[in-house]
């Protein structure tokens, strides 16, 4: 298949990889731009893989707990602008306070919010304030007690990122700090049993290929396999990555050390897995203009 040069750019962009190799690991995949990334990390050509890390829309998340019960709503806007405003922040704060007696978002835009339903809400700010706004995302997280954090908080309980975390024990400032470092973290799931075994299946087909790459015999290659495993379960299972106030320990380790166990939590980030198309500032303004 004819391989685009937008679809080069894409994936230079998101892997910091040669014009070439880019495009070659397109035409290797047929296209596919996630195997594309899997070819390169293979032969050890992608740079960086930061396709994840970017945020590709505004708007806002916040953290409500009341009691054993927390909720995550993200709200996305068109424009950081939008975001920094007063009223947009009041109805996120508003959404999130009624998606406390919610199940999930779709239930959440049918929740009565001041005599209107939460989606009739959101029409009414769009109208208002001039820009498109979708709410996304809603998480609930329950537990023996619940605490949350937001990190780039434009106020209280809402920012870029909200994190919320359940646990068993007294000891609410080190979970508070845990649910910091899992802000900063990203951890994939708690622990290995609740970690999506696609993920670690594909995880290890890469090492494989990469492993492979050196020629070294297969009874080498399954050793360096499972020590490279290892290495990544750790790097992305909660219980096992090194905590970032104390490296020298796990979370775990810390948790326990404070009387407390983590029993489960939640990471949201503004726009993480939306991509949307890019336009140079000229016609940004251009398309301003036309309204």
């Amino acid at each position: 298949m004819a391989i685009t040069a937008a679809e080069v750019k894409q994936l230079r962009e998101s892997t910091g990889a040669g014009m070439m190799d880019a495009k070659k690991a397109l035409t290797e995949s047929n296209g596919d731009m996630e195997a594309a990334v899997d070819w390169l990390r293979t032969k050890g050509l992608a740079k960086a893989a930061k396709k994840a890390d970017r945020t590709a829309a505004e708007g806002l998340v916040a953290v409500k707990v009341d009691g054993s019960t927390g909720v995550a709503v993200e709200i996305n806007s068109e424009t950081d602008f939008v975001a920094k405003n007063a009223e947009f922040q009041g109805l996120v704060g508003d959404v999130a306070t009624v998606a406390l007696s919610a199940q999930n978002v779709a239930e959440l835009n049918e929740t009565d919010m001041g005599g209107k339903h939460v989606k009739e809400r959101i029409t009414d700010a769009i109208a208002k304030i001039g820009e498109n706004m979708t709410l996304r995302r809603m998480e609930r997280l329950e537990g023996a007690s619940v605490t949350a954090y937001t990190h780039n908080a434009v106020t209280d309980g809402m920012g870029k990122i909200g994190v919320l975390v359940a646990f068993t024990g007294d000891d609410a400032a080190t979970a508070r700090q845990i649910a910091m470092h899992i802000a900063a973290a990203k951890p994939a799931a708690l622990n290995e049993a609740e970690l999506d075994p696609a993920i670690v299946e594909k995880e290890k087909q890469i090492q494989m290929d990469i492993a492979r790459e050196s020629g070294k015999p297969e009874q080498v290659i399954e050793k360096m396999i499972e020590g490279r495993m290892r290495k990544f379960l750790s790097e992305i299972t909660l219980v096992n990555q090194a905590y970032v106030i104390d490296p020298d320990v796990t979370v775990a380790d810390a948790a326990a050390r404070a009387g407390i166990e983590i029993t489960g939590f939640v990471r949201m980030e503004v726009g993480e897995g939306i991509t949307v198309e890019k336009e140079d500032f000229a016609a940004e303004v251009a398309k301003a203009a036309r309204g």
